[in-house]
């Protein structure tokens, strides 16, 4: 079995989307470690905001395989993938760390994730799992999350039921 963090967000319905993921995601791979939702500005493009949150699960499955699981997930829940890649999305879920694994590739899948230099990514994550190591930089998440320049990016607590 795998640790892995996975990143969530939406700024389309997110009160409906992102507990609706997170319950699918419950009944495929048990319990969940789940952090705080936040709502931020949208990254690389002029849109809604997003809210976003992380979760923590353990699987039998590969890296492409959980990949292509989520893709599947995002698809039920109207993912469009005929638009510009930064778009707004009903669902965007990515595999920000699996173990210690680093991996580039094939495709979009990059692990560890780039967006980690991202208040939405990081700090969700340093919340349930502050003592994670990334696998390149050493450092632990709460260490990153200490470094990063936050008033850069504003994080606003979403209350949503999970």
């Amino acid at each position: 079995m795998a640790r892995v963090y996975l990143s969530l967000g939406s700024n389309v319905e997110p009160r409906r989307h992102l507990p609706a993921a997170i319950r699918e995601l419950r009944e495929r791979f048990g319990e969940l470690s789940v952090s705080p939702a936040y709502r931020s500005q949208a990254v690389g493009f002029d849109g809604a905001e997003f809210v976003n949150l992380a979760v923590g699960l353990d699987t039998e499955l590969s890296p492409e395989s959980l990949n292509d699981w989520l893709h599947a997930l995002e698809d039920r829940h109207g993912r469009r993938r005929d638009v510009p890649r930064y778009a707004d999305r009903t669902l965007d879920i990515d595999i920000v760390f699996y173990d210690a694994l680093v991996l580039d590739g094939p495709g979009h899948l990059r692990i560890p994730r780039d967006e980690l230099r991202h208040a939405f990514v990081l700090r969700p994550i340093a919340d349930i799992a502050p003592a994670l190591v990334h696998p390149v930089s050493g450092m632990s998440m709460a260490q990153l999350w200490l470094a990063f320049p936050q008033a850069g990016e504003p994080l606003q607590i979403e209350p949503l039921p999970v």
